[in-house]
């Protein structure tokens, strides 16, 4: 079964749309597309006990990044500077590309 496709990749800046982060912005550091999620940097933060490791020697307590579901973030887009709604189309070179459905701007 292949994965379903998501309308935001890693790298992508988006806003959070719903949730306890509603109207913050961040960088999308993972996708995970079987699971509908994506990893946000700064954004959805969990507390996590870390038992001790050779990478972290002292263990304890440590705040990190959860994923969150892909339909609750939206893409920014880099010229209306707001959180819009993507469309695939293909170019005259034969690649898909990701666009601004309100600018008509290319995201990709």
């Amino acid at each position: 079964m292949t994965a379903p496709k998501l309308r935001v990749k890693k790298g992508d800046t988006v806003m959070v749309i719903t949730g306890k982060d509603t109207g913050k912005k961040g960088k999308v550091l993972r996708a995970l597309p079987r699971q509908q999620r994506v990893v946000v940097e700064g954004i959805n933060i969990v507390k996590r006990h870390q038992r001790p490791t050779q990478a972290l020697p002292q263990g304890g307590i440590i705040e990190k990044e959860a994923a969150l579901h892909a339909s609750n973030v939206m893409v920014i887009c880099s010229k209306c500077d707001r959180p819009v709604r993507t469309g695939r189309k293909v170019t005259d070179g034969g690649e898909k590309v990701r666009y601004c459905k309100k600018c008509g701007n290319e995201l990709d």
